[in-house]
């Protein structure tokens, strides 16, 4: 009988048949190999490109009004484009990795990139750099579901957030670079229309990179296995965990007590129309009829919305904030100051999440963040001093940088890949992605609204009760962390299977000596 070897180091498994709950239960136990650290990079290399592009466009902006006399309006277009770009990328590629599967999605993404970077350093006016910079938000915001929910399934259950997180904190590298190339070209005095044509044309280089680098990375051996039946093709990515240590074979159904356990394999599910859950993708009319999805993406959908209406509206207004509190400064001061900022506050924040979400707790630690902020912005808002000298302000909104970071812009990106069905996973991270990217672009406009109606100090109290909306919203999200995805989304419940307890055949077996 032809069998199918399925790549673990212990005998968990042994007795039991090859099925979609088993590749899962293997990726869940599985020790973090070298393919996890190579898919973090991979995605980690698409995710700097879409810090470095979304956020390079403050210093563009700057630049451009100036050289193309351009009025509050039309630099608000210039900023936001990309951003309103990605409420349609992420919803849209999103849809399509649930739909076409999420390596194919995966390249896609990363192309689009290329195109939309090139285009904005080659845009000759406004409305062909709006369009420009609009195509490529239309690929940085596929790049958010698409990077996630794959991370996410490759991960086991007890580093899956560390994991994530890394691939996310790939953003910090981009926030630091964009700043440093613009205050490297303003020093050489390269010109102002050089400089932002260079800022925003090499944000094409890593996205080429990431193209030939994804196009070599396995598709989720989760959506293989479920959503698609091949699960003997998903239990031969598997070896990929192992660094190729492991391989498929097909011998006789004889498995040692001591080595890799080989089961009979199983036909794939045939190919053809697929309708429904039970069927190959989600359609989209039972993800909105369903109470509990519904829950979901109002839940993490909201979070999104009103985090990036203050992160972003107040992050690509920096330079108009700073301005605001020291109308002095010129463009590099505040530049070196906002790279101050990312250095000592936002990088440290990343850094101590990646190393304890995992034991806070995903949704605990988005909760904990937001109340930071509120705390941080009402500050802001409440005491006139604090805005009325640069080192106070630069200590307090620095401060709201780490809790944003060990806290919600984190978070929101992780639940998402984590609380929905695999067949809507990808849809629910975009669409909750693309409901954040909506609310960035609002931000985008209102915050340098709200500052010249009712003052920098209002602005921020504006910012501080969308934080406390975020602590309430997130009351609506299951805590994710340490529990695996068929849990969380409620797959084994709707399946009437319980926790999988593997019994040990030979003695005890730790969870992370499966590769």
């Amino acid at each position: 009988m032809a069998v199918c070897e399925v790549p673990t180091a212990s005998s968990r498994f042994e007795g039991r048949a090859l099925s979609p709950e088993l590749v899962a239960e293997a990726l869940d136990t599985a020790r973090v190999s070298k393919f996890h650290r190579r898919a973090v990079l991979v995605s980690g290399a698409g995710f700097f490109t879409d810090a470095y592009d979304l956020f390079v466009i403050g210093t563009v902006a700057a630049l451009v009004s100036v050289q193309w006399h351009l009025g509050t309006t039309q630099t608000s277009l210039v900023s936001g484009s990309a951003i309103l770009g990605a409420f349609f990328g992420a919803v849209s590629f999103g849809r399509l990795a649930d739909v076409i599967g999420r390596k194919k999605a995966y390249a896609i993404v990363a192309a689009v990139m290329i195109v939309g970077a090139v285009s904005s350093a080659l845009a000759n006016g406004l409305v062909f750099l709006v369009l420009a910079r609009f195509v490529l938000g239309v690929g940085v915001g596929g790049d958010y579901p698409v990077s996630a929910v794959l991370m996410s399934e490759y991960s086991n259950r007890r580093d899956r957030g560390r994991l994530v997180g890394l691939v996310f904190s790939m953003q910090a590298a981009g926030l630091v670079v964009g700043p440093l190339v613009a205050l490297s070209l303003l020093g050489l005095h390269a010109g102002d229309e050089l400089t932002w044509r260079l800022l925003l044309g090499l944000g094409a280089l890593p996205a080429a990179a990431v193209v030939y680098m994804r196009s070599r990375m396995p598709e989720s051996p989760r959506f293989r296995a479920q959503a698609l039946g091949e699960v003997v093709e998903a239990s031969a990515d598997l070896v990929s965990f192992s660094g190729g240590a492991l391989q498929s074979v097909a011998s006789p159904l004889s498995a040692p007590s001591a080595g890799p356990l080989r089961m009979p394999s199983v036909a794939p599910r045939p190919r053809g129309p697929r309708k429904g859950f039970d069927d190959g993708k989600l359609p989209l009319s039972q993800l909105v009829a369903d109470r509990r999805l519904v829950k979901l993406l109002v839940g993490s959908a909201g979070c999104w919305f009103v985090f990036d209406y203050a992160y972003y509206g107040n992050t690509l207004s920096l330079p108009a904030i700073l301005k605001d509190v020291s109308p002095g400064a010129g463009l590099q001061a505040k530049l070196a100051w906002s790279l101050l900022m990312f250095v000592a506050f936002a990088v440290p924040g990343y850094a101590l999440a990646v190393w304890k979400l995992d034991r806070i707790g995903h949704r605990r630690l988005q909760v904990g963040g937001f109340a930071a902020l509120v705390v941080a912005f009402g500050l802001l808002a409440a005491v006139p001093g604090l805005t009325s000298s640069v080192t106070a302000f630069l200590a307090v909104f620095g401060l709201s940088y780490f809790f944003v970071e060990f806290g919600p812009n984190m978070t929101t990106f992780i639940l998402p890949s984590e609380i929905f069905p695999l067949r809507a996973r990808a849809t629910g991270h975009g669409v909750a992605a693309g409901v954040g990217k909506l609310g960035a672009f609002v931000g985008v406009f209102i915050v340098p609204a709200l500052e010249a109606k009712i003052g920098l100090r209002g602005m921020l109290a504006v910012a501080a009760v969308c934080a406390l909306a975020g602590v309430a919203l997130s009351g609506l999200l299951p805590e994710a962390a340490g529990r695996s995805l068929e849990e969380v989304s409620g797959e084994r419940a709707l399946a009437g299977q319980g926790a999988v307890e593997p019994r040990p055949a030979h003695g005890r077996h730790r969870a992370d000596e499966l590769v």
